[in-house]
Parts: C-alpha cells; sequence; structure tokens
C-alpha cells in the first residue's frame, strides 16, 4: 500500500515539475516574441517621424520661397543726398532805404533719403523712381553682400516717376523684366525693398506678399507726376520701398513700388506699382537720350463734365470731358474735332476727367497718333490725331 502511494506521490511530483517546466518556456518565448515586436514598433515609429518631418521640411519651400532666394540679390537699398536752396527773405525787404543793407539769403542745405532700386542688367543698370533719386546730388547704392557703390543719373523722367542709375561693376545678379503685361487679378505677387531703411541692418531687403488687386487704375497726378495704368497690389508697401521691384512668384518684375494709399501714413494694403510695359519704352529712350519727348501738343481746352453739362447735353453720366476751345491750325482742328465735342475715351483709356486726359496724354509720344473717342449729338464718332511737336 505504501508502494503505491508512493508511486503516485512520485508521478504528481513529475507531472508539476514538467507542467512548471513547460509554463517557463512559454512564457519566455512569448515575451521574447513581444520584446521583438515592440523593438520593430519602435523602428517603424521612428521612421515615420522622421517621413513627416522631412514632408514638412519639404513643404516649406514652395515657389513663393525660391522666388525670393532667386530675385533677392538683384534688390538694392538707395541713400540720396540731396541739395536744396532755401531763400530767407530779409524783414527790411519792402523798405526802400534798409534794403539795401539788408538782402535776401539763400542758403543750401543737404537733405538725406531713402528708397529702393532693382538691378536689370548684369552690367550695373538700377532701375529706381524719379522721386528717390531724380533730383540727387550724391547717389550710394548698397547691394546684399555688403559693398557699396556710388551711382550715376543715366536719366529720369518727372512725368513718369522713373529713374535709371548705373554703377561701375559686372556680372551682377539682376531681375528679369516680365515679356508681357498679361495680368491676372488675384495671382500672387512679391514686393521687395528697403522700407524704414531697414535694408541697412542686414544688407537683406524686406519681402512682402500679396496678390494683384486690380489693374488699370488711373489715379491722376501728385506733384507733376502722373500715375495712369497702375497696378494695385495688398502686399505691403511702406516708406522706403519706392522703387523696389514687384515680381509675380516665378521671379519676373512686373511692376515698380512707387505709390501707398494710407491714412495713417503706414501700409493699409492699398499699394500702388508702375507697370512693367511702361518701364520698358521709359528706360531705352532714358539710356538713349537721357529725358523722354513729350513736346507735343493738342490745340485742345477742355473742362469736366458737371451735373449741369451732363443735363444740358441729355448725357447719362457726368464722365469725360467737353471741349471749350480748339486752336486753329491745331492737330486737334486737323483732327476734326469741335467745340463742344464729349471726349470719353483715348485709345484704351476711359476718360472719366480733364486730369485723367491730361495724364492719359502723357504715356505718347511727339508724332504718335492717337484715336480720341467723342461724343457729337449723341453720335459716338472716332478721330485720329496726331500729337505734332510743339513750337518753341
Amino acid at each position: 500500500m505504501k508502494e503505491v502511494k508512493s508511486i503516485i506521490l512520485s508521478s504528481i511530483i513529475t507531472i508539476a515539475v514538467v507542467s512548471f517546466a513547460l509554463v517557463y518556456i512559454f512564457n519566455v518565448q512569448v515575451n521574447d516574441n513581444r520584446d521583438s515586436s515592440d523593438g520593430s514598433a519602435k523602428v517603424v515609429n521612428a521612421l515615420q517621424v522622421d517621413e513627416a518631418n522631412s514632408s514638412i521640411n519639404a513643404s516649406r519651400r514652395n515657389i513663393i520661397t525660391e522666388t525670393v532666394q532667386k530675385v533677392s540679390p538683384a534688390v538694392v537699398g538707395i541713400n540720396v543726398t540731396e541739395t536744396v536752396q532755401y531763400r530767407y527773405r530779409s524783414p527790411f525787404a519792402s523798405d526802400p532805404f534798409w534794403s539795401q543793407f539788408f538782402q535776401d539769403q539763400v542758403v543750401q542745405r543737404q537733405l538725406k533719403g531713402l528708397g529702393s532700386g532693382a538691378i536689370i542688367s548684369p552690367d550695373g543698370y538700377i532701375l529706381t523712381n524719379d522721386h528717390v533719386a531724380g533730383n540727387a546730388s550724391k547717389v550710394i547704392v548698397t547691394m546684399t553682400d555688403g559693398k557699396h557703390y556710388d551711382a550715376k543719373i543715366i536719366g529720369t523722367d518727372l512725368v513718369s516717376d522713373i529713374c535709371v542709375l548705373k554703377i561701375d561693376a559686372e556680372n551682377l545678379p539682376y531681375i528679369s523684366l516680365a515679356k508681357t503685361d498679361e495680368l491676372l487679378i488675384g495671382e500672387w505677387v512679391i514686393a521687395l525693398g528697403n522700407p524704414f531703411g531697414l535694408f541697412a541692418i542686414n544688407d537683406k531687403p524686406t519681402v512682402t506678399v500679396g496678390v494683384i488687386s486690380a489693374t488699370g487704375m488711373n489715379l491722376g497726378a501728385n506733384e507733376d507726376r502722373y500715375y495712369p495704368n497702375m497696378i494695385q497690389t495688398d502686399a505691403s508697401i511702406n516708406n522706403g520701398n519706392s522703387g523696389g521691384p514687384l515680381v509675380n512668384a516665378v521671379g519676373e518684375m512686373i511692376g515698380m513700388n512707387t505709390l501707398i494709399y494710407s491714412k495713417s501714413g503706414g501700409s493699409v494694403g492699398v499699394g500702388f506699382a508702375i507697370p512693367i510695359q511702361k518701364i520698358k519704352s521709359i528706360i531705352e529712350e532714358l539710356k538713349t537720350k537721357g529725358q523722354v519727348d513729350r513736346k507735343f501738343w493738342t490745340g485742345l481746352s477742355i473742362q469736366t463734365i458737371d451735373e449741369r453739362i451732363a443735363k444740358y447735353y441729355n448725357l447719362k453720366s457726368v464722365r469725360g470731358v467737353i471741349v471749350t476751345v480748339v486752336a486753329k491750325d491745331s492737330p486737334a482742328y486737323k483732327a476734326g474735332i469741335m467745340v463742344g465735342d464729349i471726349i470719353n475715351q483715348v485709345e484704351d483709356f476711359r476718360i472719366n476727367d480733364d486730369a485723367t486726359l491730361i495724364s492719359i496724354l502723357q504715356e505718347y509720344r511727339t508724332d504718335d497718333v492717337i484715336t480720341f473717342e467723342i461724343v457729337r449729338e449723341g453720335q459716338v464718332i472716332k478721330k485720329p490725331l496726331k500729337l505734332e511737336r510743339r513750337d518753341d
């Protein structure tokens, strides 16, 4: 009996030992598999993070950043010195006796100014505004590599507000001028320049991005400068940006930053640029002649249409101008334009008032033939007019 019990106990112990061994081996294998699985998961997660970071970094570089990198070296800061004369009137000027001893005094002062510019050829031609450098006695150009050059004024045009400078350098980075004037409302544009003189801090232009808000904006005149057919953009333009380039998304210069509309003096998202096609024609004249030939005349005297005139002539709106005088043997006389004619369009430009017509005429040159669209006795008539040279 004891032998039977001994056998049974021995069997139970053997079974327990074997069972424990099997459980231990299973657990070891499971843990090994789990450790291997966790390691693979960690490797996979790390690869996914690296791929995500690479994708994010790649997305940061887009057509805007590529364009900025491409054109920035061709943007320059411009510092000008202008000599201005001030006349101080003597308090004794009206006294017959004391005026012979106390004359008016003329004092010269040096005024400092700054603006922006764009290198437009590898041999150092630079484009900027007339109101930036046109009257300067000294012009210093600052490059993005920190170099400074004295610049010479090749030619400047007050009317169009365009100035061409030249520095003595070769193989310079430059901005390509757009080959077409076709612009898309809403397309991306980039304004580069030197607002508030910030270029001087690190020799790099400031960049703002926006879209083309409108084209063909006729802004009239400002201090004998005329701004027809302007590009409007919401890319921020501030003091010092004048003369800098407005480029499209592929790095072509489509205009020159020139004006802002602001009640506060800062940018409110309404900036204006001179279109590149106008700039191209002015550049060639300034480089070859140093000035633009506008010594023509029309022989017209005009008046802006008001409500009284519109009512008298039964006009639907007050847009346009009415001819009040036609000089005998003048270009207008030869073209068959008569007193009382209503001028509402010249070529493709709509005429709103007398300032618009005067501004539009500045776009043309001596001997150009332009078409006037007029209303006479309710009929629309077109009259070609040659801008003949005015005799001095």
